[in-house]
């Protein structure tokens, strides 16, 4: 909570007002107009979508209706011993038919009149003493050769289908096969009553369907449609093979499954855009509706902006001028509000510190001048305290009578002490690279390595992007130092010391690690205490030098962490600020 007011106190008014105006007028304006839109469009599109089906059950109901009318007539006849009868007579004469002919089916017709949906009524026999008139035709060897009659001949219900689906018609009728009562001749009668073709065209193209009506059988075919684009009335057309748009929604309804419409039913294909044309037609209104409700609120937070802003910026502006001493007052405001009374305070403010600046600024100066140099002596002491007391001349002089000895390994481990000593008495060099900081360590670890053998095992990790960053002079060593006489030298085993310098995000993360002594809570405890007491330097004087230091170079803008463990060993990190 804390750190979201601190970083809200950091952004400037300008920037608020605008995050003020974004999170409260602009987002919740727009995510309204779109959440309207998309409510709106919703509903628009279930309502469609609902009389849509409606319609669709509508097509599907009166088509249904106008065959069942059909299939009833059928049923008629299939039960009516009377028409058994006339096509099971073998007839003499033509005189003898025709009077039988009146007797049975001449009221056949009567059918038609009574149901506006069928067309004409026709039976086909194989008796070969009727006559083939009338209404009656005979199951010829062509006739058997047609799918119509194989199909009824394969089917023990009624049988709906277009005859002839590869001729240009769309006339749908109704074949059923005389087989109810068992007969002596055992003649083939078949029944076929035509649904009138104006009747099923009213059906599906009559309506206030917005897309497309598609009857398929039990295989998918088109057995009619509105979808003038398509030829399914004199070839077969398979829906799958129709292509439609991406947006296209497709609705289905079953017809009854009877076994005459067994896996029959009505598809009808609507677009997305079909659906919400009402929608589109009220854009323009929508969209000016939200105009209005994002301008002038968008206009009022304008204004009351710009008034806060401008007078703020005002107050601003004359509070930096006072870093150069220029204490101009404000022109006088009657504004009554928070910012008025701020600008009167400002201007009372402002000549106070005129009058006492001549008093006060003067000691201040003073007192200041003496605070650095207070500060300037303090880190000559602290720098003074690890100046090395031995001569790098004496050094070298050691080290080259032991290269005329021929030994080596002392005259490495004298030059390796000639170059800290030669670099501790250069303290005129305040800031040194890491690669210079790394090279002295080097030496340092080198001569421990040859003071505790194989006892000591030491690893540097530097990062590349880190080698030429500035850091003070020795502001690493001394805690290598400490690690090698106070955490390895103080264990029986082998010891380790592990450094790692990193640059992460502009910064240098120095990470020291040993496996020695390790130090107590307390011990750890008083350390730290002890750091933070820059009065009294007591133990750990070089920790607590490059600390000081440390903190005199960066004042607070340094990390510094130290864990221990007793018996584990000691970590410390220290986190600076790059510079190259």
């Amino acid at each position: 909570m804390f750190s979201t007011k601190y970083r809200l106190n950091n952004i400037k008014l300008r920037n608020k007002l605008l995050i003020l105006y974004i999170s409260c007028v602009f987002l919740p304006i727009v995510l309204t107009n779109i959440a309207f839109y998309q409510v709106t469009m919703t509903n628009i599109k279930n309502q469609k979508m609902h009389d849509v089906q409606l319609v669709l059950d509508q097509v599907t109901s009166e088509f249904i209706t106008t065959i069942d009318q059909a299939v009833g007539v059928a049923t008629r006849f299939y039960t009516d011993s009377t028409v058994y009868d006339f096509f099971e007579k073998e007839y003499g004469t033509t005189i003898e038919y025709i009077d039988a002919y009146d007797v049975y089916l001449r009221n056949y017709n009567r059918f038609s009149p009574l149901y506006y949906s069928i067309q004409s009524i026709t039976f086909y026999t194989d008796n070969p003493t009727v006559i083939f008139a009338g209404g009656v035709r005979p199951i010829s060897e062509q006739t058997k050769e047609t799918t119509w009659y194989n199909r009824v001949s394969n089917s023990k219900y009624p049988v709906v289908m277009r005859p002839n689906p590869t001729v240009e018609s769309h006339l749908f009728s109704v074949f059923s096969e005389l087989d109810y009562y068992i007969t002596k001749r055992d003649m083939q009668k078949i029944i076929k009553i035509d649904i009138n073709q104006l009747t099923v065209k009213r059906i599906f193209e009559n309506i206030s369907f917005p897309g497309n009506i598609y009857l398929l059988n039990e295989h998918g075919d088109i057995e009619f449609s509105n979808d003038m684009s398509i030829d399914w009335r004199t070839s077969i057309v398979n829906l799958d093979t129709l292509s439609f748009s991406n947006d296209t929604i497709f609705l289905e309804e079953k017809l009854l499954q009877t076994n005459y419409f067994k896996g029959w039913k009505v598809v009808g294909t609507i677009t997305q855009q079909e659906i919400l044309q009402e929608l589109y037609n009220s854009r323009r209104f929508i969209f000016l509706l939200a105009s209005i409700t994002f301008i002038v609120p968008t206009l009022i937070i304008i204004l009351i902006s710009r008034s806060l802003h401008v007078r703020l910026s005002r107050v601003l502006r004359h509070m930096r001028k006072m870093k150069n001493q220029d204490f101009a007052i404000i022109k006088a405001s009657d504004d009554l509000d928070e910012i008025g009374e701020l600008t009167k305070e400002f201007n009372r403010m402002s000549r106070t510190i005129n009058k006492l600046i001549n008093e006060v600024y003067v000691a201040k100066i003073e007192k200041k001048d003496l605070e650095l140099k207070e500060k300037q002596a303090q880190l000559s002491a602290l720098q003074s305290q690890i100046n090395p007391h031995f001569l790098f001349n004496a050094l070298e002089t050691i080290r080259m009578r032991s290269l005329m000895k021929d030994e080596k390994e002392t005259a490495k481990i004298i030059q390796n002490m000639a170059k800290i000593f030669r670099n501790s008495l250069t303290w005129g060099k305040e800031w040194v690279t890491v690669r210079e900081e790394m090279k002295l360590m080097i030496c340092f670890l080198e001569i421990q390595k040859y003071r505790f053998g194989d006892k000591l095992e030491y690893e540097i990790e530097v990062d590349d992007d880190a080698y030429d960053c500035i850091i003070p002079n020795l502001a690493f060593l001394p805690f290598v130092e400490n690690a090698s006489i106070h955490g390895i030298e103080a264990v029986k085993d082998k010891g380790k010391i592990h450094v790692k310098i990193e640059l992460i995000e502009g910064d240098i993360v120095y990470t020291l690690r040993d496996n020695g002594a390790g130090m107590t809570k307390e011990k750890l405890q008083q350390l730290i205490n002890g750091l933070k007491n820059e009065n009294s330097m007591g133990e750990s004087v070089g920790i607590k030098n490059v600390y000081y230091r440390l903190k005199l170079y960066y004042k607070d803008s340094f990390d510094f962490t130290i864990d221990s463990e007793p018996n584990v060993g000691t970590t410390i990190i220290i986190k600076l600020k790059s510079e190259k």
